[in-house]
């Protein structure tokens, strides 16, 4: 079988591309590097020739409602409509858990996503994640010299790797539609996850809880980020996750 991945150089992405290999499928990376440009459709349609699904973890650096909706509706339209021209049979779409129940910007890109995906002619299925492992750490890199700012966040975070396998598993499968959520096996609060990544590194940065404020801030101490009743949960912890990391 041939798998096309969009954002297949991404965290995500590589990973599923390593998974797939491993288990001896034909990979076709959809990326800038290899050639292929969602948003100008530069290659696109020659790239998913012989596909037999597309797996999108294609994502966007922003926490700003604009440039999410614009990148993921020009992305997804794009991709799907490539996809109809080459027969794909299945499309498959990485989204967050809590995404439309949670008003930050970025979400609202991938509440858009969906709808584009559930109303388009490509059968399809939808893979709702929790937050990362990962993310922990990203925010540190991100942050100013000498600090760590750590959003008091609620969320239920799991391996990357973990959903990498659960992509790549509903790829192979029939198109099933919106999956049970996926998230981690137990709740954490982002700033909490920071600091356990600077013990682990040996890092003294000075970790600074940012609540979040306002109606998303609101959203989220609700536990609209958390994985809904019937959820699916890996099996690897945070604390676990770190020591293999290291």
């Amino acid at each position: 079988m041939r798998i096309a991945v969009a954002g297949g150089t991404g965290m995500v992405g590589r990973l599923v591309v390593r998974e797939a290999e491993s288990r001896g499928y034909d990979v076709r990376v959809l990326s800038r590097g290899t050639g292929i440009d969602l948003i100008t459709r530069e290659g696109l349609t020659r790239a998913l020739a012989g596909v037999g699904a597309v797996i999108d973890t294609s994502n966007v650096t922003t926490m700003a409602k604009g440039p999410s909706v614009r990148f993921f509706e020009q992305a997804t339209a794009n991709l799907l409509a490539a996809e109809t021209a080459t027969h794909v049979p299945h499309h498959v779409a990485l989204s967050i858990v809590g995404c439309d129940r949670v008003d930050l910007g970025y979400y609202l890109g991938k509440r858009r996503q969906e709808q584009l995906v559930e109303a388009g002619p490509v059968p399809w299925t939808i893979l709702r994640a929790t937050q990362f492992h990962e993310f922990a750490g990203q925010m540190i890199d991100r942050s100013p010299t000498g600090l760590a700012l750590g959003l008091r966040m609620r969320t239920q975070p799991i391996a990357a790797h973990e959903v990498a396998t659960h992509l790549l598993d509903a790829a192979v499968a029939a198109p099933a539609g919106r999956l049970p959520d996926l998230g981690g096996p137990e709740e954490l609060r982002m700033d909490v996850m920071i600091r356990r990544v600077l013990t682990a590194r040996g890092s003294h940065r000075l970790v600074v809880p940012i609540p979040m404020a306002g109606r998303a801030g609101r959203q989220v101490g609700e536990g609209g980020l958390l994985p809904g009743p019937g959820a699916t949960l890996g099996s690897q912890t945070f604390d676990d996750w770190l020591v293999s990391a290291g």
